[in-house]
């Protein structure tokens, strides 16, 4: 009877941290959707353009922001699940490992949260400085419509409003690159994670090479003080020597 139990047990642990993973995949995926779908709304320059788009993109937004929210909310459903499964006495004897394996989707919710509420912080930043350039041209257009194109102050205005359109598409430039750029790295984060997860079931299935890797560790932790001992005695001997 106990045998089964642990069966069970042990069926019950592995289901959640299947349902984990398929939500942490669902997760990444939708993010980087989520952070495209960003950029291309503050990509849209012509005024028009952005009328005629804004509504759908809108819609498409906020579908989105909610799916994200709802993902996350199962996501942490799912860890709030296996730390009470950790509590449990039939659990007792694999309680390291899975104490290190629930921190480790513990971290990785964290994670999706904050880039979640990043985007969406950066989307509306960028929202209200395209609304704000658009009040800025739709009061220019009108300004230059009922004063003439030869008016000498309007020229100035539309020289200095030409200045700051410059400088917005540099900036959005700028932006795209970095979009670009966090999306390399967060392709690169998930597959050292694959990695790390490999690892990590590797030395929860071997006892022998997690002690290896703890001593590993263990060793880099020393020559790293020692190292550090060895250069700051340098620096202290070397400014004795500078300053007499």
């Amino acid at each position: 009877m106990s045998t089964t139990n642990m069966a069970t047990s042990g069926n019950y642990w592995e289901d959640l941290r299947k349902q984990a993973r398929q939500l942490e995949n669902e997760l990444d995926l939708k993010l980087v959707s989520f952070s495209k779908l960003c950029t291309s709304y503050s990509s849209i320059r012509d005024p028009q353009s952005r009328d005629l788009r804004s509504g759908s993109q809108d819609s498409m937004l906020v579908a989105m922001t909610t799916e994200l929210e709802q993902l996350l909310t199962c996501l942490k459903s799912v860890n709030d699940k296996m730390a009470e499964y950790t509590n449990t006495p039939g659990a007792s004897s694999r309680n390291t490992a899975l104490m290190h394996t629930l921190q480790r989707h513990r971290d990785i919710l964290q994670d999706y949260t904050q880039e979640f509420h990043k985007t969406k912080s950066n989307f509306s930043s960028l929202r209200e400085r395209e609304d704000l350039l658009g009040s800025v041209h739709r009061d220019i257009e009108s300004y230059k419509n009922s004063s003439g194109v030869n008016n000498r102050r309007t020229e100035l205005f539309l020289k200095e409003h030409e200045h700051l359109r410059s400088s917005d598409r540099l900036i959005d430039n700028a932006i795209s690159i970095a979009m670009a750029t966090k999306e390399n790295i967060t392709f690169q984060r998930g597959m050292l994670k694959s990695i790390q997860t490999r690892v990590t079931t590797l030395a929860n299935n071997f006892p022998t090479i997690n002690s290896l890797i703890q001593k590993i560790n263990l060793r880099k932790r020393r020559d790293s003080l020692i190292l550090g001992g060895v250069i700051g005695v340098c620096t202290i001997l070397l400014l004795l020597y500078t300053f007499h």
